[in-house]
């Protein structure tokens, strides 16, 4: 009886340590995007997937140039409205990763435009940190991910984005 116990212990716990669900990946997303509205790129690049940063240089250039672009870009009147996370799709593992994709939506202004974006982004689970990392799906098809995701495969249909402009007063 006692093993068997330890066995449904071991197994329960283990089951809650590496299933990942849907409200984590939502949670991680929504803390990305608020993060983004209110220019705290720190904890944006907390959850930028790690070999992205290490292409950039490492956490603190990134931070830099994240910083030096979007302060430019408000100098030149951009200004970021909204950014929704809208759903998330399935997860799966493939290639020892837990991995979805995330639809967005996000609404910017800039020089009497309206800019209204449906964007995707490429969820993998950072099993060290315990958070879901993101990586713009739209940048799978660039050469350069080949050095971020090396034989990167993924049988997750991942929807183009689609980008909307409009003059406002």
């Amino acid at each position: 009886m006692n093993k068997k116990f330890l066995l449904v212990i071991c197994l329960f716990f283990s089951l809650t340590l590496f299933c990942q669900t849907k409200e984590e990946v939502l949670r991680d997303a929504k803390i990305t995007s608020k993060a983004t509205l209110e220019s705290k790129f720190e904890t944006v690049l907390n959850y930028t997937y790690p070999p992205v940063l290490k292409i950039m240089g490492g956490k603190d250039q990134a931070l830099s140039l994240v910083t030096d672009t979007m302060n430019t870009m408000k100098k030149q009147g951009f200004i970021f409205k909204s950014a929704e996370v809208l759903e998330v799709s399935e997860i799966i593992n493939e290639q020892n990763q837990y991995r979805c994709y995330v639809k967005t939506k996000n609404i910017m202004h800039i020089n009497k435009m309206k800019i209204t974006s449906i964007s995707y982004l490429l969820g993998i689970y950072n099993t060290e940190a315990k958070l879901w990392n993101f990586i713009e799906a739209k940048q799978l098809s660039n050469p350069m991910m080949s050095s971020v995701l090396p034989d990167f495969k993924t049988s997750l249909k991942i929807p183009k984005g689609t980008v909307k402009t409009e003059e406002i007063d």
